[in-house]
């Protein structure tokens, strides 16, 4: 049976229980000698308890359910639709791209997942600030990481998933390698408390967007865009 807590989160979701675990422990023994009043043990081990829960929760890895077809792209994160604008892109776009830009708080699911069925062009690490990834701002100025990806099913378009860093955030994951196919929905890293994702696609008349400003989304689950004919 698979556990689930994400291999992404290692070694964070054993140390930090671990530490937690020792002071709950510490605690108990200090309530048992007297040296803390049963109320305060009860206080902290309380919070400690909380926290301890918190940790698991948040490098916690859910079965998705990725929908079927070849003409859909689904999302890449958990989280809230900040933003959907048309920008231009040219580095992996190379023109006009659809940019829709998701805030993953420190309460969603962490796991990023491919929008389709692609294969890994270029993977690109940027340095930099680690201000609130709720703004849309902070894709260009925080830490982040451009995954470029083709689909492998018609159109063959080049599509763009960029990893941020946010203002807790201090540790993006990315275990995709260029020249490596992944099926749709199919997990490829994290980034590690608050954060933020994009997902860039070519600007064209057959795309069409299916979410809109304020919707809560699942990566690998909530379809973002459709292809239509």
């Amino acid at each position: 049976m698979r556990i689930p807590l994400t291999k992404y989160g290692f070694p964070q979701v054993v140390a930090f229980p671990a530490m937690i675990l020792v002071v709950m422990v510490t605690v108990y023994i200090a309530g048992s000698e007297a040296v803390m009043s049963p109320t305060a043990v009860a206080i902290v081990e309380v919070i400690m308890g909380i926290l301890l829960a918190w940790v698991l929760a948040f490098f916690r890895d859910p079965y998705r359910e990725v929908p079927n077809g070849v003409n859909i792209l689904v999302s890449p994160a958990d989280g809230k639709v900040t933003n959907i604008d048309v920008v231009e892109e040219n580095d992996v776009i190379g023109g006009k791209a659809l940019v829709i830009g998701i805030f993953l708080n420190i309460f969603d699911v962490h796991i990023n997942r491919t929008p389709c069925a692609v294969r890994i062009d270029k993977i690109t690490y940027r340095p930099g600030q680690y201000t609130n990834a709720m703004n849309p701002a902070s894709g260009r100025v925080n830490e982040s990481n451009d995954i470029a990806m083709t689909r492998l099913a018609e159109p063959k378009d080049t599509l763009l998933v960029r990893q941020i860093s946010g203002a807790i955030a201090r540790r993006i994951v990315c275990k995709a390698a260029v020249g490596r196919d992944f099926a749709c929905g199919q997990r490829f890293g994290m980034i590690k408390f608050g954060s933020r994702t994009e997902l860039y696609l070519p600007a064209r008349e057959k795309v069409m967007c299916v979410v809109k400003v304020g919707d809560k989304v699942k990566a690998g689950e909530t379809i973002l865009a459709k292809y239509i004919d």
